[in-house]
């Protein structure tokens, strides 16, 4: 039987783009796997791995999201979908390099950016690293990431286990 890497909840890497925003943030994580030799090192290629085939339940927290949010008169899925626009799944993408895409959402409550970077590991392989910060508005955005924090990090982890089961993009 095949193990997976394990993914594993990481710093905030100092290579990142992102990496002059952690003092300023209100909220932030990583989480990290390392990728097969054989996986492609292009950030946005493995972006669009990880968001484009989450596991069902995710969808089904999403929807549910949506209806507890919109008489708040936040963004839901749907609002974000129709955008348009250069996006990752429901994500406005805001910068592209190499080994790094960050991509994100700007709403009334908070703003909030991911960067999915690819980086070399310890271990002689890559690491792909995905981390999370936001940014409160007003006093909702720290009450709504108070209460879905927990489901955040589930959420990150089933999406990085998902990727890796599913296969990783070849080079």
């Amino acid at each position: 039987m095949y193990c997976y890497p394990k993914i594993e909840q990481s710093d905030l890497p100092p290579s990142s783009q992102l990496r002059s925003s952690y003092r300023l943030a209100d909220f932030g994580d990583a989480f990290s796997v390392d990728l097969p030799e054989s996986a492609c090192h292009d950030a946005e290629t493995l972006a669009r791995h990880v968001f484009a085939r989450q596991p069902a339940w995710i969808g089904m927290l999403l929807r549910f999201r949506d209806i507890l949010v919109r008489p708040f008169g936040l963004k839901t899925a749907v609002d974000l979908k129709q955008k348009g626009g250069d996006r990752i799944s429901l994500f406005h993408v805001f910068e592209r390099y190499d080994d790094e895409i960050v991509i994100g959402e700007d709403d009334t409550h908070l703003d909030f950016r991911v960067s999915v970077l690819v980086q070399p590991s310890s271990r002689g392989r890559h690491r792909l690293v995905l981390t999370t910060l936001v940014f409160y508005n007003r006093p909702l955005g720290r009450a709504y990431i108070a209460l879905i924090a927990p489901f955040h990090r589930v959420v990150v982890r089933a999406s990085l286990d998902r990727a890796q089961r599913l296969g990783w993009p070849n080079a």
